[in-house]
């Protein structure tokens, strides 16, 4: 069970930001599961314009997923040379997409569709090298809209700022800490929202380096925010 006192302050501040930044939220993309699980893979750690190039050179270079895992490896890395460590992530996504195919006899995952979420987690989840932000981001981005929290470093270190996870909190630990403060009659739409407004707070205002914490609507709720700039807490 979630700590009350956290749980409030994540409502709070969500509120508050879909107030700053806007919600509900459109989906950025309709990707297949498939393919969402492709350009998850190569996006971490990427700038999103590199891995998007990345994987729109996979689709032209490539007939099909297939192709792609029984390529060369030297040739899927060429294709997504743009990406970070494509020395690693060609033979890395090659292993999953095997996977795949060995496990449902075909590169298809739109069984997801039908298991519940928990169970469609999982089974991603066993996947060689998916780990939870590659899980959550397949499940909520794709055509599946289902109910998950993916967590990437912009969303992670405004959560850690605010007190909503503990300051030495990975990410990896952090998407099913995030998701228990949630409400559960929530939708999957609100916590696609959620993830989009702690993520985009973090690229426009609560920086890595010099947060602008003088016009953050979450100052007074913000313990890091307080202590750099002696503004009163809330209340």
């Amino acid at each position: 069970m979630a700590d009350p006192a956290r749980r409030a302050l994540a409502l709070t501040v969500h509120r508050r930001l879909c107030e700053e930044y806007g919600c509900p939220i459109a989906y950025f993309q309709s990707l297949s599961p498939l393919d969402e699980l492709v350009s998850s893979l190569l996006s971490h750690r990427t700038r999103n314009r590199d891995s998007h190039r990345a994987y729109e050179s996979l689709r032209a270079g490539f007939a099909d997923w297939a192709a792609v895992r029984d390529a060369p490896v030297e040739a899927v890395e060429r294709a997504i040379a743009g990406v970070t460590w494509p020395e690693a992530k060609a033979p890395a996504l090659q292993r999953v997409l095997r996977t795949i195919t060995e496990r449902r006899g075909a590169l298809d995952l739109s069984h997801l569709a039908a298991l519940p979420e928990a169970e469609a987690a999982a089974w991603l989840a066993a996947l060689p090298g998916v780990g939870p932000k590659t899980v959550a981001a397949v499940l909520s981005f794709s055509t599946l809209r289902r109910r998950a929290l993916p967590v990437d470093s912009h969303h992670h270190r405004v959560a850690q700022r605010l007190g909503l996870i503990p300051p030495a909190c990975a990410v990896g630990p952090s998407h099913a800490l995030l998701l228990a403060l949630l409400p559960e009659e929530w939708d999957a739409q609100q916590v696609y929202d959620d993830h989009q407004v702690m993520m985009r707070h973090g690229q426009r205002c609560c920086f890595f380096r010099n947060p602008a914490c003088a016009r953050c609507v979450l100052l007074d709720l913000c313990p890091t925010g307080r202590a750099r700039t002696g503004a009163a807490p809330a209340g």
